[in-house]
């Protein structure tokens, strides 16, 4: 009895009402010794495929580098003492790999246990550039791969607070480096600085229907921080550590180098500020220098951009999406929309693609116009350019082949489908580096190469065809036929060898990469790593494929529990995970885009952590919401959940598989919106977990996920939609998790935190747990481990042992 009693305060802080005074925890074992492997290294290989750089990178941050000093300005968060992102995932080590040999060797001089980013070739790929970010800020490093060295090369002195920080020029042996200016001013403090007077926003009568961003500006000592954060000094920096002013203080969105080292096209923040908007949406100016640093034109004055037509489709005016030809010395493209930006307008054609060539003070030449929005655009040569539009409200993509030699000359159609529709996506062009150390399009007299997933109900089955572009006859050279194992083609080393860099995997087998070749079949090994999840690496796993009510074909990945004895078909209980997609047809929505041979990789977030733990998972089950023609997928979004809700768990129940009255359901983000709709307007579930999530829709008033319609056109969606207007509904015990400093848009943890005392004043099961420093997704250790903990301490209470709730052990 004394037992009994200590071992109830043990578990008390789970089952308490009201707040609870709880340190991180973390799980049992079972889900421990998954959730701690190693991750395997990040590969750089070079376009030879001869060597190649491996970047090792810990599992988590830790809380405490969650903690350090970070400042939320303009849409950026900033740590404002080593002034780079303070989300910045760091790697700790690097090691050269030579793919022959296969063997992997130290580098000389590199940090110990450093903190390490923004890995980048040089031109000729002999070093690779980084950053190292110390207690006082960031320097940049050099490391040389046949030396196997790596060399400091400036103090830490590096801004990295808008990203990557240099560009290397075409020598190999400088770069363009921002650096913080000398005469920055101190930072203020805003919690104790002195208000000189109100924060005051106007508008002129025009529509500004923005989304609810996150970690915007909010009044001049936001400004003033920004204003010191964000500036830089670029310098012309040697490999010996030499540099010279290059440009002046500004604040630098982009750095952009000609392929032939000439010019280089610059981007600069200015002012006014928006509080509604990013600073990726602030005014700026887009100028052309000379590599001596001399401005050599101002192309454009790019307004504040918060008043854009309505819909996804939107576009300001003018010229925009700008870039470097690739196949062109120094010729700039970019795009101008031919329907004012606004989707509403009808239009034969939606933009048009125009060029200018240095010294750029000739009239600019239209190359070519498209019927959707301009979506990008792949160089190839003089005769050949690969374009990309498509239209977000009907999903169509199209591809074409466009003469550049002949300007305005109409695009030759190579594709046109739905872009959800996997089954009969033709791939993209292969591409090859041309004389400038561009990726172009490779082009073999005329004819193209294709690389393809190759989905289809067959499976996932990657494949290479040869395109002639004239004639539209394909050749397929190469279709993946593995059974047992699945194939990612990741790009081509020497296509005309057919060689070419995939990656292998099995449902145990941990994923590698090899060098295929497409003539011989042969396969020379590039990585070997381990399957780092020995525990659960026989689980059984399959993709099940079965009906909604109204006939929709729908799949999901059935993983068994580990031991499990499938001739005795013990009915268990079942995690199912998921998250919903809008589609405009029913062909897409049916399609399978899973496989069983894919490695079972339990990531920070996975329900597979449940295999060891007893339970049926059905994993990424098909949520889909159809909208065809004139209605949209949300007009029926709550009928459409339950019902791929209901039919996923029928037909694991047809299997024999699951206890249908011990079925617990989860989702993160709109995955978590899905959740509380489900637990609101169903009896299928006898619990449910939701990750930061969003659940009251009018506090997204101008959209949401693929909602584009505002709340005024459609207030019923919304009000159907939201499971806070429903809170008297629900019936079904609920974690709500969120992270306590969310930047995503939409999902701000005041969603959390306002359903859940919805939920408990009308006496709902809840309970809600708030992670600090966390944002959308979670990062720190103690983080994730706890929130494994909660997951499955409350699905052992609710799912595994529902109806013995008095009785609930802890693990």
């Amino acid at each position: 009895m004394k037992r009994f009693l200590i071992y109830m305060i043990m578990i008390m802080p789970f089952f308490v009402e009201g707040q609870v005074d709880l340190g991180y925890q973390v799980p049992h074992n079972d889900i421990l010794d998954l959730a701690d492997a190693p991750p395997p290294p990040a590969i750089r290989i070079n376009e030879a495929g001869t060597m190649a750089v491996m970047l090792y990178r810990k599992p988590y941050k830790s809380i405490q580098e969650l903690s350090e000093k970070e400042m939320r300005l303009a849409g950026l968060r900033i740590n404002p003492v080593t002034n780079i992102g303070s989300r910045t995932r760091y790697y700790f080590d690097a090691k050269i790999l030579d793919v022959k040999s296969q063997k992997e060797f130290d580098i000389d001089g590199l940090p110990e246990d450093g903190r390490l980013a923004y890995f980048g070739w040089s031109l000729d790929e002999s070093k690779m550039a980084f950053t190292v970010t110390g207690e006082e800020g960031v320097s940049l490093w050099v490391l040389d791969i046949s030396k196997k060295t790596a060399m400091q090369i400036t103090d830490e002195v590096i801004n990295a607070n808008t990203g990557r920080p240099y560009v290397w020029n075409n020598d190999n042996a400088s770069m363009i480096v921002k650096f913080l200016p000398e005469d920055r001013d101190p930072l203020v403090d805003r919690s104790s600085s002195i208000p000189k007077g109100p924060t005051i926003s106007v508008n002129d009568g025009k529509r500004a229907q923005n989304r609810t961003y996150q970690d915007l500006l909010k009044n001049p000592t936001d400004e003033n921080n920004f204003d010191q954060l964000a500036h830089s000094v670029l310098f012309k920096v040697n490999l010996n550590g030499d540099k010279m002013k290059w440009q002046e203080k500004a604040i630098y969105r982009g750095v952009s180098r000609s392929p032939d080292g000439n010019y280089f096209m610059i981007t600069k923040v200015m002012r006014p500020y928006s509080y509604l908007v990013p600073y990726y949406r602030f005014p700026s100016n887009i100028s052309i220098y000379d590599k001596d640093g001399k401005l050599i034109k101002s192309l454009l004055d790019v307004p504040l951009v918060e008043d854009l037509p309505k819909g996804f489709m939107a576009e300001r005016t003018g010229p925009r999406d700008h870039g470097w030809r690739s196949d062109h010395p120094s010729t700039i493209y970019w795009a101008e929309a031919l329907d004012g930006g606004d989707p509403a307008v009808k239009v034969e054609k939606r933009d048009a693609i125009y060029q200018l060539e240095a010294p750029f003070n000739g009239e600019k030449q239209m190359l070519f116009k498209t019927k959707l929005r301009f979506n990008s655009i792949m160089w190839g040569d003089e005769s050949l350019a690969i374009g990309v539009d498509y239209w977000w409200n009907s999903r169509m993509m199209r591809m074409s082949a466009i003469d550049p030699s002949s300007p305005g000359s109409e695009p030759v159609l190579l594709s046109e489908r739905n872009y959800q529709d996997a089954y009969n996506d033709p791939g993209f062009p292969v591409m090859e580096r041309n004389e400038y150390g561009r990726s172009v399009v490779m082009n073999d007299n005329g004819n193209i190469y294709m690389m393809g997933d190759g989905w289809s109900d067959e499976g996932k089955h990657p494949f290479i065809d040869k395109w002639n572009i004239k004639s539209g006859v394909k050749e397929r050279l190469y279709r993946a036929e593995n059974n047992d194992m699945l194939e990612d083609l990741a790009t081509a080393i020497d296509m005309k060898k057919g060689i070419v860099l995939t990656r292998l995997e099995s449902k145990n087998k941990f994923p590698n990469y090899y060098l295929r070749n497409i003539n011989t079949g042969s396969l020379t090994p590039v990585t070997n790593h381990d399957n780092p999840f020995k525990a659960i690496q026989d689980v059984h796993k399959e993709v099940i494929t079965y009906n909604r009510a109204d006939g929709l074909e729908l799949s999901a990945t059935l993983y068994l529990p580990v031991g499990y004895d499938k001739s005795k078909k013990e009915k268990m209980p079942m995690l199912m995970w998921a998250y919903p997609r809008e589609y405009k047809d029913k062909s897409s929505a049916s399609q399978v885009r899973q496989s069983p041979n894919e490695f079972t990789y339990p990531y920070y977030g996975s329900p597979i952590y449940w295999v060891n733990r007893g339970y049926v998972v059905l994993d990424d089950a098909a949520f889909p919401i159809i909208g065809e023609g004139d209605e949209e997928p949300n007009d029926s979004f709550r009928e459409q959940l339950v019902a791929n809700g209901r039919a996923a768990i029928d037909a694991v129940d047809q299997l024999g598989y699951v206890d249908r009255n011990r079925v617990g359901v989860g989702g993160h983000s709109y995955g978590a919106f899905m959740v509380a709709n489900l637990l609101s307007h169903s009896s299928d579930y006898a619990a449910g977990i939701a990750r930061s999530g969003a659940y009251n829709r009018t506090l997204t008033p101008f959209g949401f996920q693929s909602e584009e319609r505002n709340y005024w056109e459609a207030p019923e969606v919304y009000y159907t939609m939201s499971p806070f207007m429903h809170s008297e509904k629900m019936k079904t015990p609920l974690l709500l998790v969120h992270g306590e400093a969310d930047n995503n848009s939409g999902t701000y943890p005041m969603q959390s935190e306002r359903y859940f005392n919805a939920l408990k004043g009308l006496g709902a099961t809840v309970r809600l747990v708030m992670l600090p420093k966390e944002s959308h997704g979670y990062a720190a250790r103690e983080s994730i481990m706890h929130m494994l903990w909660e997951q499955d301490q409350w699905l052992d209470k609710y799912v595994k042992n529902k109806g013995k709730e008095g009785k609930t052990l802890r693990p």
